[in-house]
């Protein structure tokens, strides 16, 4: 396993975790920034040096900063872009191919509930998530027959630092205690908490197991029961 982020640090600190819980699993780290051009490229490289050819891709870029629909400059949608959208495709444009000639991949990203239940204060996320979700449904179309599959997983709430600073955010903006807006957060959800990390990681090892050859194009949704549409 090879694990990407721009923070060595975070890295280094992850991989040390990884091990630990695995007991045996091997896990390499490279510091690479999905909304570099030239990263996808050095990074795949670097992969098949380390340990093979990519068999599973999973695109999970950071969440975008907090706003309204109308109140974020072109700046931020340009960085968004390229941080949601264009970064993982770039990797996946460049993985996909090599995976259909081994008649074996799985590309999975990761995005949000907010695109089948859209939150006002995170525009950023549900537009180009939703942006996200549709590539992956025509890639996953481009190479079904060619021993690859392609899907995303929608998280709900879940306990990481992601959550507690969109809270804190929305706590100064109302002027409601955080530990008010927490508990009524994890109240809606029906499984009442937010979901463990562990969990949505879970889901997307089931989705690169072979038990998942026939979901493709889909999105999955993991978070407790929240969302109300259905599909």
């Amino acid at each position: 396993m090879i694990i990407t982020g721009r923070r060595e640090e975070n890295l280094i600190a992850a991989v040390k975790a990884i091990r630990e819980r695995s007991g045996s699993a091997r896990v390499e780290y490279l510091v690479s920034d999905v909304t570099d051009p030239s990263a996808a490229t050095a990074t795949l490289a670097a992969a098949d040096r380390l340990l093979g050819p990519v068999d599973v891709l999973v695109l999970n870029a950071g969440g975008p900063p907090p706003g309204g629909i109308l109140d974020l400059d072109d700046p931020a949608w340009r960085e968004a872009f390229e941080l949601i959208v264009l970064g993982p495709l770039r990797l996946a444009r460049l993985a996909l191919p090599a995976m259909a000639a081994r008649g074996f991949g799985r590309v999975i990203a990761v995005t949000s509930t907010a695109v089948r239940q859209p939150q006002p204060d995170l525009a950023l996320s549900v537009v180009l998530r939703s942006a996200l979700t549709s590539a992956v449904n025509l890639l996953a179309r481009e190479y079904a027959t060619q021993g690859v599959t392609v899907n995303c997983v929608a998280p709900g709430a879940t306990d990481t630092g992601r959550r507690r600073q969109v809270l804190e955010n929305r706590a100064r903006a109302t002027g409601a205690g955080y530990a008010d807006l927490d508990a009524a957060d994890a109240a809606s959800i029906p499984a009442g908490r937010a979901a463990d990390p562990a969990e949505v990681a879970a889901t997307i090892a089931f989705l690169a197991s072979d038990a998942a050859s026939y979901i493709n194009g889909t999105a999955l949704t993991v978070d407790g029961g929240r969302t109300e549409t259905i599909g």
